[in-house]
């Protein structure tokens, strides 16, 4: 810590305040209402200038609710997603639910809003972690827990040059992160381009899906629900055949894998999986297409998938699996899903799916090629990810030494690797 600084609680510097929420059994306290009304998903953004939340004065009159100092550092107690933690600087005129606090320096000669919100949301995973295991945890933050946490306190001359310094580096590093998550929406879109074209100018005869079909089969067609009850037991142990899911390749087959015995493994005679198939999802997210790696192990095909094997003959999985994860090969299978909310698709509408088959040599050449891009693309993908993960890190060096007092006043030299990442 730098000389001179002290170390102050939070409660001790700044006023919290949260609001509340006005009865839903009176319409007229929402309808028509001017007043910026704002709950936890308002702030995502850094910083508030709008919500779509609105109450009339009536509302304010009749509840807990009050309205809240303008440049208030916001902070969500809870929320869906990675709300937790994340805060803003509120630029309106507005109030808010209890899911906010507004946290306002109680003299602001000691203290700035704009020096506790820098210093508030570089410390994001600390503060989330406050309340137990991240995301596995559903406890929110509360005002104890706020008023308890600790910030660095330098003299306000230092908070207002640490605040410009952040503010210009920042700005850098957003322009440089933006430049790398255009570049990567490039690669995706350059191998998508070429993809779709490949599909689009090709002469060939086209084909219902069922034709080239040999197997097309699922999970219960091995028996009843009664009987495979009986008969298979699932489990999360590791086991001595896998269960492939949708949530498998969803999951680049990292972790969470369900598992069956030898017993369940042999009566599952009919859907079994040895790699090379294609696997479509039949309800839920259904139409999604995968297509199987080859295993080294006894595997199964788990509930609520088909199994799709091919006469090679006449279509290659691989030629097969391009077309119907391109545009019209979607467009296909969604025109083919049944149902309103929950969607399935059925083995009739699978068959009859409309393919243009070219020549297997066509086919292979066709693969050859688009495996080619897509080696590229993926390095190219890589590193522009690469790219974002290291701006990531910067902003997390730079925000530690902000708050140690080891931040470069003399040049903004943090702003020299910024640059260096320029897509």
């Amino acid at each position: 810590m730098k000389q001179g600084w002290e170390i102050k609680k939070l409660g001790d510097l700044c006023n919290l305040m949260t609001g509340g929420t006005p009865s839903r059994s009176h319409p007229e306290y929402f309808i028509n209402g001017k007043i910026k009304w704002l709950v936890s998903g308002d702030i995502h953004k850094g910083e508030i200038t709008d919500c779509d939340g609105r109450i009339t004065e009536e509302a304010m009159a009749n509840s807990n609710t009050k309205y809240l100092p303008i440049n208030s550092v916001m902070i969500a107690l809870n929320g869906q997603g990675k709300t937790r933690g994340t805060v803003a600087i509120l630029k309106t005129k507005a109030t808010c639910n209890q899911s906010l606090v507004s946290i306002y320096p109680k003299d602001l000669k000691i203290i700035l809003p704009e020096y506790i919100f820098c210093n508030l949301h570089g410390r994001y995973e600390e503060i989330r972690r406050i309340t137990g295991d991240d995301d596995k945890d559903r406890r929110g933050l509360n005002m104890p827990l706020l008023r308890s946490i600790e910030i660095p306190l330098p003299p306000l001359h230092e908070q207002q040059r640490i605040v410009s310094i952040l503010n210009e580096v920042f700005a850098g590093i957003v322009k440089a992160k933006a430049n790398a998550q255009h570049n990567l929406k490039n690669a995706k879109e350059l191998f998508e381009s070429y993809l779709q074209g490949v599909f689009e100018n090709g002469n060939w005869e086209e084909k219902e899906f069922g034709e080239v079909i040999n197997t097309l089969t699922d999970y219960h067609a091995n028996g009843s629900y009664e009987i495979l009850k009986v008969n298979v037991e699932l489990s999360q142990t590791e086991d001595f055949a896998w269960m492939v899911r949708s949530t498998d390749f969803e999951n680049n087959f990292e972790n969470n894998f369900r598992y069956t015995d030898e017993k369940g493994y042999n009566f599952l005679s009919k859907s079994k999986v040895f790699g090379g198939e294609i696997i479509m999802s039949k309800i839920g997210n259904a139409g999604n297409v995968y297509l199987m790696p080859k295993v080294n192990r006894p595997c199964s095909l788990a509930m609520n998938l088909f199994l799709i094997r091919l006469d090679e003959k006449k279509a290659i999985p691989e030629y097969t699996f391009r077309y119907l994860k391109s545009k019209k090969g979607e467009m296909q299978i969604r025109s083919r899903l049944l149902g309103m909310a929950t969607k399935t698709i059925t083995k009739e509408n699978v068959r009859n799916i409309i393919i243009p088959f070219p020549q297997i040599r066509e086919q292979k050449a066709i693969v050859q090629k688009l495996d080619a891009l897509s080696v590229e693309t993926k390095k190219l993908e890589a590193n522009y990810q690469q790219k974002i993960n290291d701006l990531e890190e910067l902003k997390k060096s730079i925000l530690q030494k902000a708050f140690s007092g080891q931040l470069n006043y003399g040049g903004h030299a943090e702003l020299k690797p910024v640059n260096s990442h320029k897509a």
